[in-house]
């Protein structure tokens, strides 16, 4: 999971990470022309994307496309929630007692 928030910490990374989730699998080519950095970089972002297994790549004869696999998201996403309801509980127990204070 750290992998996972590691790789999507840095701005370009997560829109080649958009790029390459709402379409079909695309080179780091075609990927720099929707981008305003140079191919080499969106290799070096692809690669971290990789290593975080969010994306994969498919050789095909000399070209390498690269599609999402969004599955590492999923358990980011579960301790995103956890977390998310644990303040949230909290949050509400502090506005529970702040109301009844008031009401004294």
């Amino acid at each position: 999971m750290s992998d996972v928030f590691a790789a999507l910490a840095d701005p370009t990374r997560r829109e080649v990470f958009a790029l390459v989730s709402y379409g079909r699998a695309q080179t780091a080519t075609e990927l720099a022309a929707a981008l305003p950095v140079s191919r080499q970089a969106v290799a070096k972002h692809l690669a971290v994307l990789q290593s975080a297994q969010l994306v994969d790549a498919e050789r095909a004869g000399r070209t390498t496309r690269f599609h999402a696999t969004p599955e590492p998201l999923s358990e980011a996403i579960a301790w995103m929630a956890d977390v998310g309801g644990r303040w949230d509980a909290r949050l509400e127990r502090l506005r529970a007692a702040a109301t009844e204070r008031g009401t004294r």
